[in-house]
């Protein structure tokens, strides 16, 4: 059996994905137990509910197998607040150390994005949570274009308030089976948010952390035009996090995707794949007019090694039911882009498979006790 001193040696291979260091040098290693054949390892974790904790078991299982240790266990505390306490000072983290206990029950964590506007990530955004709520799945939007929110107008909730639970939590408000949160609930309609990086910051952080999510498979968080501070804080925020290319067929819009994604590949968001939207505009008698061009989708896919999930048509109900609040997938499944939607829906759900057995061994969470109720800034009920 190895030494615990080799032991220390083989787990500084094991990265905190939001800290970016291994669990040796943040001091998370609190026990090693050294058995007949069997190595015990206890982590620390930076808050009771990380949703990291697979991440964690996975990594420190193939470093003991490193050492031809075949039979493992890992378990599991919370740091205590002085030791987070002086964590963020060896670190020279101002403000709090990434929670996640609020997200540490949502299973996929899926940016959708171009780096542009005007390619129909909202109304795509849209129309997948609610394809996926009709394969018997648990979804949330986060509306995450502050500057130009429409996710709460296309799924027909106006400007609905969302109540507060008594623990001064945040409840999402619900459309088609999908928990929706914006900006635009919490401001007048037609109102312009004029925000810099800290005000987008904090917002992002509260839509994650005083918003009562619950368990659910899929978050789809659509994203503003851009490879700016929302994109980096939600990499900050959730490290687990895919990225979903959306572009149109033409060049200039693969070109600024092709942009996006590097932008995700330098914050460590990962590639999830490609969607070409607006390929080509279908006539309700079904014929196809290529106005955008053909090809762009897979073009990009090829050039960055990733799978086209789909192309989406434009048709005019599609247009028409975003105006009208309603998904199109909703209430004419039969439409062309709904079906190419459909068709996306089941591949990400392919993709996206159900956490490993592994997760069975852990302990189950518990609620992370606060000391004093924790209020949100943003205007509340």
């Amino acid at each position: 059996m190895p030494t615990r001193e080799d032991i220390l040696e083989a787990l500084k291979s094991v990265i905190d994905p939001e800290l970016k260091k291994d669990v040796v040098e943040l001091g998370m290693v609190r026990e090693i137990t050294i058995g007949e054949g069997r190595v015990d390892v206890m982590i620390s974790l930076t808050t009771n509910g990380c949703p990291l904790r697979n991440h964690f078991v996975v990594a420190v299982r193939k470093a003991l197998r490193g050492l031809g240790v075949e039979e493992s266990g890992v378990e599991f505390d919370v740091l205590s607040p002085e030791e987070k306490a002086a964590l963020q000072k060896k670190l020279g983290i101002q403000g709090s150390l990434p929670a996640g206990e609020n997200v540490s029950l949502i299973k996929n964590v899926i940016c959708i994005g171009s780096g542009k506007g005007g390619v129909g990530k909202s109304s795509l955004t849209v129309n997948l949570a609610a394809a996926l709520a009709s394969e018997g799945k648990s979804v949330g939007v986060l509306d995450a274009d502050v500057w130009g929110y429409s996710i709460p107008r296309m799924f027909g909730l106006g400007a609905e308030r969302p109540p507060v639970s008594a623990e001064r939590k945040i409840l999402p408000l619900e459309s088609q089976g999908v928990k929706v949160m914006s900006i635009g609930f919490f401001v007048p309609e037609d109102s312009a948010v004029v925000w810099r990086g800290p005000m987008l910051h904090k917002a992002l952080n509260q839509f994650l952390d005083d918003v009562e999510w619950g368990e659910l498979d899929y978050l789809l968080i659509d994203l503003p035009p851009g490879t700016g501070d929302v994109s980096m804080t939600l990499a900050q925020l959730l490290p687990q996090a895919q990225f979903l290319l959306v572009t149109t067929p033409q060049p200039a819009a693969q070109k600024v995707a092709q942009r996006a994604a590097e932008m995700a590949t330098k914050v460590q968001l990962g590639l999830m794949g490609v969607i070409e939207n607006m390929s080509g505009f279908t006539t309700p008698d079904g014929e196809r007019y290529p106005i955008f061009g053909d090809g762009g989708g897979q073009d990009l896919a090829d050039q960055l090694d990733l799978p086209l999930f789909g192309k989406v048509p434009l048709t005019m109900a599609l247009r028409e039911q975003a105006d009208a609040g309603v998904p199109l997938v909703s209430v004419n499944p039969d439409d062309a882009a709904a079906q190419a939607i459909r068709h996306i829906s089941r591949g990400i759900i392919a993709s996206t498979p159900e956490l490993p057995p592994i997760l069975a061994e852990l302990p189950p969470l518990m609620p992370v006790l606060q000391n004093e109720p924790k209020g949100a800034s943003l205007p509340m009920a």
